[in-house]
C-alpha cells in the first residue's frame, strides 16, 4: 500500500475529542476571565493604591493588555512546536503554562512597604505567562476538534472548543460573585479574591488528566507519515501563507472587540457610579480624595448584581455558540459570518439605546451582544484552520487569531474606557468603535472564499 493512501491506525473516539478540546479551552479561559474580573473588581486597589481611581483602573487595564502581546509570541512558540512535534504534547505543555501562572497569581500580596514595585512586576510577569499560553492553546484546541472531525462536521466539532470560552467565563465569574455575597468587602480584598485563582489548580489536573489521553489526529499522522513536517512552520507560514495570516486576522478582528466590549468594559461602565454623590461616597470608603471635576457617570449597578447580569448574557453565548456550527455548516461560514458581522455594526450604531438608560436596557443590550458574540466567535474554530494546509495549520491559525487579539482585543477596554470618558459619560462613540470594526471584518470577509468545501486532511503544502 502506498504511504499517501495509509490510514493511520490509532483513532480519538469523538466522545474523548469533544471532551479534551472543551475541558482545555474552559481551563484556560476560566484563567484568564478570573485576571480580567479581578483586574475591575481587586487589582487597582491592591496593586495601584496610590493612583487616582480611573487612572488604577487603566493601570490594571494596562497589565490586563500585557497578555495580548505574549499571545502572538505564544502562538509562535507552541504553533512551531504543535506543527513538527504533534498536536498532543503541545496543548499539555500549554494547559501547564497558564495553570501554573493563574494559580501563583493568587499568592501575590499587595503593593505595600517592600511590595510597592515587586507586586505589579510580579503580576506582569504571570499575566504575560498567561498570554503566552493561550497563543498556543486556541488553535491546539481548534485543531484537536476539526481534524477529528468528519469532513461535513467540522464546524459543529469547532464550536466545543469555541464553548470553553463562555463556559468558562460562567465559573469564574460565579465563583467571584459567590464569594461577594458571601464574604464582608474586608474579608474579600484580603483573602477572597485569591481563592478562583487557587482552584485552577484542581481544574489543571482534570484538564492534563484527559489530553494526556488523547492520540494524534489523522491528518498529522499522515504528514508524519509523508515526511511533510515543516522545517520552520512560521518561515513558512509567511512566505507562503501571509494572504491567509492577514484575512484570518481581519476576519477575527470584531469578534474580539465585541467581547472585550460586552465584558470587562461593560463591567467598569455598569459597576461605576451613576451621580457624584455616589462617587463621593465610593472614595471616601476607599480613602480616597473624591475629584468632582473628574467624574464620568456610569450605570451605578453593585458588582455582585452586574456580575450576575454578565453571567445571564454569557448564558446566551453558550447557546448561540452551539447554534452556530450547524448553521455555518449548512450555509457556509462566510455566508453565515457576513450576515452576523453585519447585525454586529447595526448593534454598535444603536449601543446607546441599550447602554445609558438603565439597568434593565443594559440586560437586554447583554442578551444581544452575547448573542451575536456566540454567533461570532462559534464558527472561527472551523473557518481560521480552514485557510492552512496541515503542516503549518496549528502555526498559521495561532498567529492570525493572536494577531486579531493585538489589534482587536487588546486596545478594546482601554480605547473604550477613553471613549467613555470623552463623551463625559455618553458611550455613543463606543458604540461606533465597535461598527468600525464589524466594517473591517465585513471587508475581510468579502475578500475571502469560502472554505467549507475545502480540501482539509490531504491538504499538504
Amino acid at each position: 500500500m502506498a504511504v499517501t493512501d495509509a490510514v493511520p491506525a490509532k483513532t480519538n473516539t469523538r466522545g474523548r475529542v469533544l471532551f479534551a478540546s472543551l475541558i482545555g479551552t474552559t481551563i484556560e479561559f476560566y484563567d484568564f476571565y478570573a485576571y480580567a474580573t479581578a483586574s475591575v473588581l481587586v487589582f487597582p486597589t491592591l496593586f495601584f493604591p496610590n493612583a487616582t481611581n480611573i487612572n488604577a483602573i487603566l493601570s490594571a487595564f494596562a497589565i490586563f493588555g500585557v497578555a495580548f502581546i505574549a499571545r502572538p509570541l505564544g502562538s509562535i512558540l507552541f504553533g512551531h512546536y504543535g506543527d513538527k512535534l504533534g498536536r498532543k504534547g503541545t496543548l499539555v505543555a500549554s494547559l501547564l503554562t497558564m495553570g501554573l501562572a493563574t494559580f501563583l497569581i493568587g499568592f501575590l500580596p499587595a503593593a505595600q512597604g517592600s511590595w510597592v514595585i515587586l507586586a505589579p512586576l510580579f503580576l506582569v510577569i504571570l499575566r504575560f505567562a498567561q498570554g503566552l499560553a493561550l497563543g498556543g492553546e486556541w488553535s491546539g484546541a481548534a485543531l484537536v476538534a476539526t481534524e477529528n472531525a468528519p469532513a461535513n462536521k467540522r464546524a459543529i466539532y469547532g464550536t466545543f472548543p469555541q464553548l470553553g470560552a463562555p463556559l468558562g467565563f460562567i465559573i469564574a465569574n460565579t465563583i467571584f460573585v459567590l464569594l461577594q455575597n458571601n464574604l464582608t468587602a474586608e474579608e474579600f480584598l484580603a483573602w477572597g479574591w485569591r481563592v478562583p485563582f487557587w482552584f485552577s489548580i484542581v481544574m489543571v489536573a482534570i484538564g492534563l488528566w484527559v489530553r494526556l489521553r488523547l492520540v494524534e489526529s489523522a491528518s498529522f499522522q499522515k504528514v508524519l507519515a509523508q515526511d511533510k513536517v515543516s522545517k520552520s512552520p512560521v518561515k513558512d507560514t509567511f512566505r507562503f501563507h501571509w494572504r491567509a495570516v492577514v484575512a484570518g486576522t481581519f476576519i477575527m478582528f470584531a469578534t474580539y472587540v465585541l467581547f472585550y466590549l460586552m465584558t470587562s468594559f461593560t463591567l467598569t461602565y455598569g459597576t461605576a457610579p451613576a451621580t457624584p454623590e455616589q462617587a463621593a461616597a465610593a472614595a471616601a470608603k476607599a480613602g480616597k480624595a473624591f475629584n468632582p471635576e473628574g467624574f464620568v457617570p456610569g450605570l451605578g449597578i453593585a458588582r455582585p448584581e452586574f456580575l450576575t447580569m454578565l453571567i445571564i448574557g454569557v448564558v446566551f453565548f453558550a447557546i448561540f455558540t452551539l447554534i452556530s456550527g450547524p448553521l455555518s455548516e449548512k450555509f457556509g461560514r462566510r455566508k453565515f459570518l457576513l450576515v452576523v458581522t453585519a447585525l454586529i455594526v447595526v448593534f454598535g450604531l444603536t449601543w446607546t439605546t441599550m447602554f445609558g438608560p438603565g439597568k434593565t436596557p443594559a440586560m437586554v443590550g447583554l442578551i444581544i451582544g452575547m448573542s451575536l458574540m456566540g454567533s461570532t466567535f462559534g464558527p472561527m474554530a472551523a473557518i481560521l484552520p480552514e485557510l492552512f494546509p496541515t503542516n503549518v495549520r496549528y502555526t498559521g491559525s495561532a498567529i492570525a487569531y493572536n494577531l486579531s487579539s493585538v489589534i482587536g482585543a487588546a486596545p478594546a477596554s482601554f480605547v473604550a474606557i477613553a471613549l467613555w470618558q470623552a463623551g463625559g459619560g455618553n458611550t455613543v462613540w463606543v458604540g461606533v468603535y465597535l461598527a468600525a470594526a464589524g466594517v473591517a471584518t465585513l471587508i475581510a470577509l468579502l475578500m475571502t472564499r469560502e472554505t467549507r468545501d475545502k480540501e482539509f486532511e490531504n491538504n499538504l503544502a
